[in-house]
């Protein structure tokens, strides 16, 4: 149950509502709890008069039970406050430590549900208001990359993808990635701008073309693949109706360009292509190959970085491809594998500073072997690597290979759907129960 309050009256730890929408504020959700009076004057500065607020979701020193604030009660002079004992402080820290990590994902799910609707209102606009998809489009690229750009450290974390379809799904995905190697290899502004628009609208000219011929498919006749071709052209055309600029455009008409001259339409060479395009072809054949159109032919993201550096060193830029994998990790977001204590894991989020130790969801408690016939096992544990110096990465594996309770444990989705989060500088825990 919400009810409104003065801006003026703001106060730290209310849980306030932004009603404007995600792209009318800096703030990573719409709604949150108020940490710090920075942010009271931050949204002072929006121009507001008053807001929605939540008493009973807000954390207020002097709340009364209606959690409204009260007058505060004078303090006990003297008074003798135990020590806990460290079994009750570790357990306290890995508490804290659990409760940020559930609040990153529900962060990450929330931005990706909010950048997805913006993405189906481009949809929706483009025959009827084509600049104003385009004005849209860079609005929702510009409002991630003030949210990507804020933090010193940024990570890749794997989230749900509900709420969008294929399409808005692969053009997420390709621009989150796009825009973190963009910032690995010290894009500006207008560049990383362009870059972002161009990965989020590079396949726009796929909705002029059949159905069928929207994914190329072995078997294709020269025709067909002609007419899977033709959504690069007709991409082009549709941006310039959105009246986008000529980087993002760049990006629309080169993103099946390969470095060896060996791409489509026009087989352009690595000097002719812009460096957007170059970053946004290594992240589409990515995507494709861990979301392919038959689920039979996905590969694991593990397995996907492995075959572009194995078959791609000569096809893509190669200073691009290394930052790609840089970024991405050795076992990235969505990867299945086997621990070094033979329990089976997922990674879940992956920090290119500390590749070989992601934050992985593992099946089995500590130091036993997980049981294949227990229906669930013992559950999923939340486990940061970084924190576990005697346990690693044994191996990846693809999801035929995991025991049926062990892939029921830990839930993988059909589709592998990215988001960008911000780092703390240290891991902050060790290992519990999810």
């Amino acid at each position: 149950m919400t009810s409104t309050i003065a801006v003026r009256d703001l106060r730290v730890g209310m849980y306030v509502h932004l009603d404007g929408g995600w792209l009318s504020h800096p703030f990573p959700l719409s709604a949150f709890r108020i940490a710090t009076a920075e942010e009271i004057a931050t949204i002072r500065g929006l121009g507001l008069e008053r807001v929605r607020w939540d008493a009973h979701k807000s954390d207020l020193p002097d709340a009364g039970q209606d959690g409204l604030p009260v007058p505060a009660a004078s303090a006990t002079v003297g008074a003798w406050a135990p020590v806990a004992d460290p079994a009750q402080l570790a357990a306290s820290r890995e508490h804290d430590w659990l409760a940020a990590q559930r609040r990153a994902a529900q962060r990450c799910e929330q931005q990706y549900s909010e950048a997805a609707k913006s993405l189906r209102e481009v949809g929706e606009l483009l025959n009827t208001q084509p600049e104003q998809a385009g004005r849209t489009t860079t609005a929702l690229t510009q409002a991630m990359l003030d949210k990507m750009l804020a933090a010193e450290d940024v990570g890749v974390r794997l989230v749900c993808g509900t709420g969008a379809d294929r399409g808005a799904a692969h053009g997420l995905n390709v621009a989150v990635i796009a825009l973190l190697i963009g910032r690995t290899l010290g894009l500006g502004p207008e560049e990383m701008l362009d870059v972002g628009v161009g990965a989020l609208l590079h396949d726009i000219g796929k909705q002029d073309v059949p159905t069928r011929l929207r994914h190329a498919e072995e078997g294709f006749t020269a025709a067909e693949v002609n007419g899977y071709r033709d959504h690069v052209a007709k991409g082009v055309l549709l941006g310039k109706r959105m009246a986008l600029s000529a980087g993002a455009l760049a990006v629309i008409a080169q993103h099946h360009e390969n470095a060896d001259g060996s791409g489509f339409p026009l087989r352009l060479p690595a000097d002719r292509l812009s460096l957007g395009a170059r970053i946004v072809a290594i992240v589409n054949r990515y995507d494709n190959l861990c979301n392919p159109g038959s689920r039979n032919l996905a590969l694991t993201p593990h397995e996907a970085v492995a075959t572009l550096f194995a078959q791609g060193r000569s096809r893509f830029d190669p200073p691009v491809l290394n930052a790609f994998i840089r970024m991405m990790g050795v076992y990235p977001a969505g990867s299945l594998v086997q621990l070094t204590d033979d329990r089976y894991a997922m990674v879940v989020g992956a920090n290119s500073t500390r590749p070989l130790k992601p934050l992985v969801l593992v099946h089995g408690r500590g130091g036993a072997r997980p049981d294949p016939r227990a229906a669930g096992g013992s559950g999923a544990q939340l486990v940061d690597l970084e924190t576990q110096p005697d346990i690693g990465i044994r191996r990846s594996l693809p999801a035929a290979k995991l025991p049926p309770a062990v892939l029921s444990a830990l839930d993988p989705r059909p589709r592998v759907a990215y988001y960008f989060e911000p780092l703390s500088e240290e891991p902050q825990a060790m290992e519990f129960a999810a």
